[in-house]
């Protein structure tokens, strides 16, 4: 009769091909019960968004078709997101798992639109997912989400966000556009506002938040480095050289900082004819592409250019719920399952240093006792 060390070691023979470890090792195994040939346990995936999820299903049922023992098999599949942070070190913000700054080295790149329809793609996968808009001085996501009159409250001295499409949006915009005046501030001013929106906000429980910053190295994005722990940095840029190089600087500063790089995403990448289907690279090739070799960082995605995301934000309707099934929808869908798994190795390499600085501290303490 077969055992459970038999399905265990089954089991441990599908490996996750981000994490590069078996699922066993990795925990993702859940309430096993075998009773009488009869099979039946949860696997629980490291992020709803992950590129791999079908393959690693597929290689479990075939491990245990390997079984001839087993009667019946049952698996309930679900995911549970992992802490790409030292959620320890920022009492603050404890509930959210992942924090992930959108970074551009110029303004033009569309970085506000990649960041919109990420956040779009990563909750349509089933993530609990937030979005800050971290651009003070031009704040754009409220109207590109449709929420020119929307506004966010508070309550026991917390801001409470405001809801879109499954996103909890904070934005400077809300307050902007009540007051219609333009934010003129200092830099410390500016630095303080982020501050707030980030701990001072009732963000509940997200698997990820998406920081939406400014273009460019200033203020916002050394105060969100400094403040709190954070996953990473999603840098986007386009295809141009101008742009390209300019990105390199973002990077450089984020490396300066040890901020983790995800990776990085080219925006306007090529256009394709609706009428030949064939991509025409209109501002260049492989600008993204060149910074993840020299850097040797990934290479998330690639997001054609297309009229109907511009007039979509414009109009408050993204290209994620205008036309989903659109190229556009679907490159902005395969970016964020590409940095959902970034965070996820990120997430097991920190689980990995933190056991064996408790490993390390145990043998420590065994010795001076």
């Amino acid at each position: 009769m077969v055992g459970i060390d038999q399905v265990l070691e089954k089991l441990s023979t599908v490996i996750d091909p981000d994490l590069k470890k078996d699922i066993v090792s990795m925990g993702m195994i859940k309430d096993l019960e075998l009773n009488e040939g009869n099979l039946k346990f949860t696997l629980e995936l490291t992020t709803p968004a992950c590129p791999f999820n079908v393959e690693i299903e597929d290689d479990v049922r075939k491990a245990i078709a390997e079984i001839s023992e087993l009667k019946n098999f049952d698996m309930n599949v679900t995911a549970k997101v992992m802490e790409g942070r030292s959620l320890d070190d920022d009492v603050g913000m404890a509930t959210v798992k992942n924090i992930i700054g959108v970074a551009s080295g110029k303004g033009g790149v569309g970085k506000s639109t990649v960041s919109l329809n990420l956040a779009l793609a990563l909750s349509q996968a089933g993530a609990k997912v937030g979005l800050l808009d971290a651009d003070i001085y031009g704040p754009s996501i409220p109207l590109m989400l449709g929420m020119k009159d929307g506004f966010m409250e508070v309550e026991e001295n917390k801001l409470q966000p405001a809801e879109s499409n499954g996103l909890k949006v904070v934005s400077f915009g809300f307050f902007a556009e009540q007051s219609h005046q333009a934010a003129i501030y200092r830099g410390p001013i500016i630095s303080g506002i982020l501050k707030q929106f980030l701990v001072d906000t009732n963000w509940s429980d997200l698997d990820y938040l998406i920081v939406d910053l400014p273009p460019g190295t200033g203020d916002i994005p050394l105060t969100l480095a400094q403040t709190i722990p954070i996953t990473g940095i999603l840098v986007v840029t386009t295809p141009q050289d101008v742009a390209s190089n300019v990105a390199v600087k973002a990077i450089g500063m984020f490396e300066k900082l040890n901020v983790p790089i995800l990776g990085v995403v080219e925006n306007m990448s090529h256009f394709i004819c609706s009428n030949c289907d064939e991509k025409h690279y209109i501002f260049g090739d492989g600008g993204a592409k060149k910074i993840s070799e020299e850097f040797k960082m990934p290479f998330l995605g690639e997001i054609p250019l297309n009229s109907g995301i511009m007039a979509g934000s414009d109009l408050g309707k993204p290209i994620m719920i205008a036309s989903p099934d659109s190229p556009s929808a679907i490159a902005f869908r395969t970016s964020a399952k590409n940095i959902a798994a970034q965070c996820s190795i990120l997430a097991a390499k920190l689980q990995y240093e933190t056991e064996s600085e408790k490993t390390n501290e145990e043998s420590i303490s065994e010795t001076n006792s």
